[in-house]
């Protein structure tokens, strides 16, 4: 469930050979977003593969997030409050955060096309067991295997994605990703919810272990060979970490998943219990979530080259909004839908534009390493702001997530107002 993600020194540039597609680093410069606008076209045997990157991020983010489309029936089918259930939630999130960077550091020293590969074809597999699974002590076994799989898959898709992209594409190429994740919850996540309300939620994990099973044979056809941009070691993390501005992204990004996973984690039964809307409704309301998701990436690629300081807080203070509204928009059911736009628009623009901005920061080596512990903290603040959202709804009641939400997210704003966005300026100052 991604999700789910200013860079000053280094970016990623494709050298495409026959066979083999290299990264160099290359200073940043303000100038290199004017490639946003290019309309040249991009030739066939590039866009085929992001296809495939893209349908992979959609299977990936509809198995991330469909535990919270159908945790009340999982919590009933194995006799469970949906506090307990939501643990499936927590879990996965911790799991993710624990072995993001251990995994990706081994994984360095692997070809990125046959790492791909390996990590669909391992999550089909683990699709497959949460169909088969007797008790919740399997289903959540099967979930932490999943979790492995994201561990990695999510270190090495948006590096991937533009590095197969030419260099005018590389925000399109990223955009596409996003898009995988919005479209995952347009419309995996209801039509999985759908599926799982009407025959059964294992049924729902059956249909994604095909959808990506499928998607392995699309890529296995299509993918090129990727070569890793370099090994890398624990003994480089100092160096990786001594850069300011990338901890300080790592720390924001902890607090943004947190306070978004707080409401989000339980947004089915809130909107069951406290909204008083019907199972359809909260189909709808979802995809109406996703699909401005789609916007909130368009928007991504024409606003954020103007000022990208200036749209990473109007993303963060959005989402504050957002949280803050939930209990009173409520009351309301167009108030819902409005609140639905407004929030998928900014988390998705949000994490696009982390993950942007992560690439172009970190060394080529480095790069993946980067995004993996990214992924490994965003997952920490899912995992926490499920916990906590949980704790909120068995002291406070659930009512109540909104709230909570909102206080930790008016956090992470202040921390980019007073300290992040100062730390990019001046890393983007100095590299000039």
């Amino acid at each position: 469930m991604v999700a789910k993600f200013g860079k000053c020194a280094l970016t990623l540039h494709s050298e495409t050979t026959k066979s083999t597609i290299r990264a160099r680093p290359h200073s940043w410069r303000e100038s290199d977003f004017a490639h946003m606008g290019n309309n040249s076209k991009m030739p066939l045997n590039k866009w085929l593969p992001l296809i495939g990157l893209t349908c992979s991020a959609f299977v990936f983010n509809t198995s991330e997030f469909i535990p919270i489309g159908l945790l009340t029936d999982i919590a009933a089918d194995f006799g469970l409050t949906e506090a307990k259930a939501g643990m499936l939630i927590s879990v996965y999130a911790w799991a993710v955060m624990l072995l993001s960077l251990p995994l990706m550091v081994l994984a360095t020293r692997v070809d990125l096309r046959k790492l791909m590969l390996g990590m669909m074809g391992l999550m089909a597999a683990f699709q497959f067991m949460s169909f088969s699974s007797t008790s919740f002590a399997m289903l959540m076994a099967s979930r932490l295997g999943v979790a492995c799989t994201h561990a990695v898959f999510w270190s090495i898709v948006s590096p991937m994605a533009v590095r197969i992209a030419p260099p005018e594409h590389r925000q399109l190429a990223l955009s596409m990703i996003v898009t995988g994740t919005s479209i995952a919850i347009i419309l995996g996540l209801p039509i999985g919810r759908a599926i799982g309300l009407q025959i059964g939620w294992r049924m729902t994990f059956l249909s994604i272990g095909v959808c990506t099973a499928i998607t392995f044979l699309y890529l296995w056809a299509f993918l090129p060979q990727v070569q890793s941009s370099g090994k890398f070691t624990f003994g480089q993390l100092p160096g990786l970490l001594s850069h300011k501005a990338l901890t300080g992204i790592f720390i924001f990004a902890f607090a943004t998943a947190t306070s978004y996973y707080v409401a989000y984690s339980y947004i089915e039964p809130f909107f069951k219990q406290v909204a008083h809307l019907a199972n359809g409704t909260i189909t709808i309301a979802l995809m109406i979530y996703g699909a401005a998701g789609m916007l909130g990436s368009i928007a991504f690629s024409k606003l954020y080259p103007l000022n990208r300081y200036r749209f990473v807080g109007l993303t963060v203070a959005a989402l504050a909004l957002c949280l803050a509204m939930l209990l009173p928009a409520a009351a309301s059911l167009a108030a819902t839908v409005a609140l639905c736009v407004v929030w998928g628009m900014a988390v998705t623009a949000y994490n696009v534009a982390m993950q942007s901005e992560i690439i172009n920061i970190a060394p080529p080596e480095g790069t993946s390493v980067a995004m993996s512990i990214f992924s490994g903290i965003f997952n920490l603040g899912i995992g926490l702001g499920a916990f906590a959202g949980g704790s909120v709804c068995s002291h406070l009641g659930i009512r109540w997530i909104g709230v909570a939400g909102c206080a930790v997210a008016v956090i992470a704003l202040a921390y980019w107002l007073l300290r992040l966005s100062g730390l990019l300026r001046a890393a983007y100052t100095r590299r000039g």
